[in-house]
């Protein structure tokens, strides 16, 4: 693994190319924003794919692939850029399979509540519950984690486990920061809550997507021949380096005011977040291009 804590600048993904056959990319905050597309870095992948590499897109989304396929196309982002989609959805699925029909609440906005179509579960209301499966906060435009304390210390009295089909704590909306179901999930872990989780930056998501990448490219493929690009420390890097991925940093995500000038980041502060935070990075760049 080459990471570390003084990753080099480059600025675009052709000067790593060459060295990886697949590319695992997050989603939210690379490639879109919620709102629109970014242009370079669709082509950025479009063109890596064009020389022959692969390209799973790989993204705590709490709804299953084929519904990120829909939104990506209402925001712009061309299918040419990718080969396949793995979700925090898909594999949280699995885990909401192995409670068979249990009474779950669901916590979140109500287009989310496709994640549970042809499972067993039921969905009940809270006072009913035995499982708490959170992909969200049930309005992220207006609440907080600290909304939810009351509820937190009812769900714990009473021992009951959430799994969190979401683990980011914020995601950019456009031009604001918006809370996501990890916040919950780590604060009621905090609490003395169990939580489980399944997507970014846990192993089951990086399973299925390198298990996608090797199926598409016909034979096996080596960790190191794969990059992680993404933006998000507790997610993104985190995981992609307890998988041993080497990681192109966007540096100008959701930690962007950590480093300076957005479009010029300092490398020195870069290195120091990623110090701070013991993890690494092969390479950073502001935004993904090619």
């Amino acid at each position: 693994m080459t990471n570390t804590t003084s990753p080099i600048a480059v600025s675009g993904l052709s000067e790593l190319a060459p060295q990886y056959r697949a590319v695992l990319c997050d989603v939210w905050g690379v490639i879109h924003n919620g709102v629109r597309s970014f242009p370079r870095a669709c082509d950025a992948l479009e063109r890596y794919r064009a020389q022959g590499g692969v390209v799973v897109l790989i993204t705590n989304a709490p709804r299953t692939s084929h519904f990120i396929v829909e939104q990506m196309g209402t925001l712009g982002v061309s299918p040419d850029c990718y080969d396949a989609i793995v979700t925090s959805g898909d594999v949280t699925r699995a885990l909401l399979a192995e409670r068979g029909a249990a009474k779950t609440f669901h916590v979140g906005n109500e287009r989310e509540k496709t994640l549970y179509e042809g499972l067993e579960l039921q969905l009940v209301g809270e006072e009913d519950a035995e499982l708490i499966s959170c992909t969200g906060l049930f309005n992220d435009t207006v609440e907080t984690p600290d909304d939810y304390d009351e509820r937190f210390a009812a769900w714990r009295r009473r021992d009951l486990p959430m799994i969190c089909a979401n683990p980011d704590i914020v995601v950019e909306r456009g031009d604001r920061f918006v809370w996501c179901a990890g916040s919950l999930a780590e604060r009621y872990k905090a609490l003395g809550g169990t939580s489980f989780v399944a997507g970014k930056p846990n192993p089951p998501i990086y399973e299925a997507a390198l298990k996608k990448a090797a199926a598409i490219l016909g034979s096996p493929i080596g960790k190191e021949q794969v990059v992680a690009i993404g933006d998000g420390a507790p997610t993104d890097l985190r995981g992609a380096c307890e998988q041993a991925l080497d990681v192109l940093f966007v540096t100008g995500g959701i930690h962007s005011a950590s480093f300076g000038p957005t479009e010029a980041p300092e490398a020195a502060a870069v290195h120091r977040f990623l110090a701070e935070k013991e993890l690494g990075a092969r390479a950073f760049i502001p935004h993904l291009a090619w």
